[in-house]
């Protein structure tokens, strides 16, 4: 099928994936949800441990979580489950009130992500500066990496050697085949040699103890009344914001990665069901995983939905079926993985000196700001928020100095000319008023606005205060050039912000 036989949709969704009848592109995608869902259960473990839950409820989360959005998500080959950001949320819940509130505040989360994303909180994505995003990415790439430090402090010497043992099979075994994602070869082999040779070090089943059934559909237990409504409703708003954020932020990341484009008010929607969907099976909620995607995208090639539905099934598969197998799997194994996935999330040419000397120091800094954020609060969605803002304030201060006045008094004395250029909004019409001399200039005034554009409430006011000042002085001012969303604007406010000239 041509791109020009698709439907616009289908186009705009961006290209069809062929696993269908492709037997590559099905082993690709077998092969990395099986590497996910290995990478998948010590984080889901650790994840139940911050929220202070068992480690079964982090698992089952994680299985939901990615079955569902598999389905209903608008990014394909994004892996969402359970994730430390939700888990520091509901931690607090869960520790003053029981587990019954938390998972009733999963589900309420899940009706806010579905009531947010129907209203259009995708379409606040377009403000993200990339300036954040490459902050957010660094950020990300040093959070994977800090989760790993703890792996690699007072552990058995033996775990050093296998772990440089798996980065080296990581970085050379593509060299020889991809056909199996080096991620699973480093596992497998790391293992076989730590079981082969009896080496002690730690394990995935020190952890925690793995689920040997399936989860259990049914309702929170806790009483259906307004006051725990009125209990919960404050951790689940926080819960679907922090969510949608980490969620959107994967969601373009994986745009720009994979050169396709994802419907970001369908993955809204999505987070909001799958989370609903894990309340009521009893799982600890979630949102995208944006090491695990990067697992799954950037290390083993992955583009499709099938990739995430096996994910979340392969992980319930390995704890139910082959529990005492996984349970065998090194730390240092998966610590490798994590550590790779790190390096390759980071974005080294934006600290390339070549790259900070053509950079402006205003995005720099935001870059900086962003990382920084993040780093310190270790939570995504406060760094890009932070950033975000920074960014704007620094877009604003650029923009309102390009604002400039120039006079032309015509030779007879009688008129003067100001032209003004630039845009006015708030930050610039500020100036405005003081760029003109109102005691010394020819009783007409014109003033030009053709090479610039009214933005906003502040431009009129300042404007009117300008009319007010030469008019006070028994001086008369015409405006002209303004183009029609300019006089729109100003004859709709113009004399109604002050009392009057």
């Amino acid at each position: 099928m041509t791109s020009s036989a698709l439907s616009p949709a289908a186009r705009w969704r961006g290209p069809l994936p062929d696993w269908t009848h492709d037997p590559k592109v099905w082993r690709t995608e077998i092969l990395a949800g099986l590497v996910v869902a290995l990478a998948l259960i010590p984080e889901a473990i650790s994840f139940s441990v911050i929220a202070g839950v068992d480690p079964a409820i982090g698992l089952f989360a994680s299985f939901t979580m990615a079955v569902t959005i598999s389905v209903v998500g608008g990014r394909r080959a994004m892996i969402s489950a359970a994730t430390g950001a939700v888990a520091l949320v509901i931690a607090p819940l869960n520790r003053e009130h029981g587990f019954g509130y938390l998972v009733a505040a999963v589900i309420l989360a899940g009706a806010f992500q579905i009531v947010l994303g129907a209203l259009g909180i995708a379409k606040l994505m377009r403000f993200v500066p990339r300036s954040v995003m490459v902050g957010f990415v660094n950020s990300l790439a040093i959070l994977i990496f800090t989760a790993q430090v703890p792996e690699m402090h007072d552990v058995p010497w033996p775990v050093y050697p296998l772990l440089a043992g798996g980065l080296a099979l990581m970085v050379f075994f593509p060299k020889v085949t991809k056909v199996v994602p080096a991620p699973l070869v480093s596992i497998v082999v790391l293992t076989v040699i730590t079981v082969a040779a009896g080496i002690a070090v730690p394990t995935v089943g020190d952890k925690g103890e793995l689920p040997s059934a399936l989860p259990v559909p049914g309702l929170p237990d806790v009483p259906f009344t307004l006051d725990t409504l009125t209990t919960i409703a404050p951790y689940a708003l926080a819960m679907a914001l922090v969510g949608l954020m980490e969620s959107l932020m994967t969601a373009k990341l994986v745009d720009d990665i994979t050169d396709t484009r994802s419907s970001k008010t369908r993955e809204s929607i999505g987070q909001g069901i799958a989370n609903i969907v894990t309340g009521f099976l009893g799982g600890m909620g979630g949102c995208a995983m944006i090491g695990q995607t990067m697992i799954n995208v950037k290390v083993s090639g992955a583009r499709t939905r099938l990739s995430t539905f096996l994910a979340g099934s392969f992980l319930m598969v390995l704890c139910i079926v082959f529990g005492p197998v996984v349970s065998d799997i090194p730390m240092a194994a998966l610590v490798a993985v994590m550590v790779m996935v790190s390096f390759a999330t980071f974005d080294w040419h934006s600290i390339a000196p070549k790259t900070l000397k053509r950079m402006p120091a205003g995005e720099i800094a935001v870059m900086a700001i962003t990382v920084a954020c993040v780093v310190a609060t270790h939570n995504l969605a406060i760094g890009v928020v932070v950033g975000t803002v920074t960014a704007m304030v620094v877009f604003a201060r650029r923009v309102a100095h390009l604002a400039d006045v120039t006079a032309v008094v015509d030779p007879d004395g009688t008129q003067v000319v100001y032209s003004v250029t630039g845009e006015l909004f708030f930050a610039s019409s500020n100036d405005l008023v003081t760029r003109f001399a109102y005691a010394t200039d020819p009783d007409r005034v014109v003033i030009d606005l053709t090479a610039t554009h009214i933005w906003d409430a502040s431009s009129v006011a300042a404007l009117d205060a300008i009319e007010s000042k030469y008019a006070q002085r028994g001086k008369t001012v015409e405006i002209i050039g303004l183009n029609q969303p300019s006089a729109r604007i100003h004859d709709r406010l113009s004399g109604e912000l002050t009392g009057g000239h």
